[in-house]
């Protein structure tokens, strides 16, 4: 099922003895593996097991035997590669057959987890979410929520610079928020600028600029990929930014001056939205489909095809958009 599903079962107090996490947002499949490890018990009866850690014999005896020290008996298993079916089968089974046991499966990076959904289901009182990328609006909101959860005076505005200094990254900037709680004032760009840093060498809306305006972005975009961004993952801000892109033109061209609120519902950084404005409103409306079809194929090449080395594939294709759009 799909996180707004899952979160409907939460506010029904709806439990389950088995969760499996994973998808596109590492942020969000840790958030919910721990806050469901705590909704069940606190920090000393949670057991974790990470990556290399994993063992089957033993996640299966653990998940047999209740604790002596707790009545409950938690197990968070937080994997990068997909467990074998019949492992997976075993350790949901021995949830069911242990009143105490809780068995909480967090999957990270690119494997194909979704094969996984097979072994969980409400026959075996447990339950398979998948995550999605948040948008901008619920990344931004959810920020809003954490910072009045640390008890922050906040400017939107703070917020926003924030988010886009992190290139969307939500830990960095959830990150920042417990460091810059500790400063008792009122949080704004300024304060931002003064005491955070952003992630890598490359200005990220910088460089999705330079590339929809047909710049060379040729290092950049090598840097970029070489601090570890995910192929996919680029590929997808990239659309995101176009679509933003489309969105503004046509609101310019159907009412008038563009308002941020109503077309992406928040207000970002003033130079960051001028400078969209203008960029938007310079593209055709015939172009925007244009260079969303030749993202949208390059997106199915490197999911569907074979492709031995994707990060030179995406350098080239991305090179080759530059020329074409230009």
């Amino acid at each position: 099922m799909y996180k707004n599903e899952f979160d409907n079962y939460l506010k029904q107090n709806k439990r389950f003895k088995s969760y499996l996490f994973y998808g596109q947002s590492t942020f969000l499949i840790e958030q919910y593996s721990l806050a469901i490890a705590q909704m069940f018990g606190n920090s000393d009866e949670i057991e974790k097991m990470y990556f290399e850690e994993y063992d089957f014999k033993y996640a299966k005896d653990k998940l047999l035997q209740s604790s002596l020290f707790s009545s409950n008996n938690i197990l968070l298993i937080k994997v990068e590669k997909k467990i074998p079916k019949k492992e997976v089968d075993s350790l949901v089974d021995a949830c069911n057959k242990n009143p105490d046991s809780t068995l909480i499966f967090a999957c990270l990076g690119d494997s194909e987890f979704k094969t996984m959904e097979n072994s969980f289901s409400l026959k075996t009182n447990s339950v398979a979410v998948r995550f999605f990328l948040p948008t901008d609006l619920e990344a931004l909101k959810f920020l809003e929520y954490e910072a009045k959860m640390l008890q922050i005076k906040y400017e939107i505005s703070a917020l926003n610079h924030l988010y886009f200094m992190h290139k969307s990254d939500l830990s960095l900037c959830v990150n920042d928020l417990r460091k810059l709680a500790i400063l008792d004032e009122l949080l704004t760009v300024n304060v931002i600028d003064n005491n955070c840093f952003g992630i890598g060498s490359v200005n990220f809306e910088e460089f999705l600029h330079d590339l929809i305006s047909g710049k060379d972005i040729s290092d950049d975009l090598s840097l970029i990929l070489e601090e570890g961004m995910n192929e996919i993952f680029l590929l997808n801000q990239v659309t995101s930014f176009v679509q933003q892109l489309f969105m503004i033109s046509s609101y310019a061209r159907t009412i008038g001056q563009p308002n941020p609120k109503d077309i992406l519902g928040f207000i970002p950084p003033k130079n960051v939205w001028e400078k969209k404005s203008k960029l938007a409103i310079n593209i055709k409306p015939e172009i925007f489909q244009e260079i969303l079809n030749y993202l949208l194929n390059i997106e199915l090449e490197l999911k569907s095809s074979k492709i031995d080395n994707q990060s030179l594939y995406l350098q080239s294709s991305l090179r080759k958009f530059t020329v074409l759009f230009r």
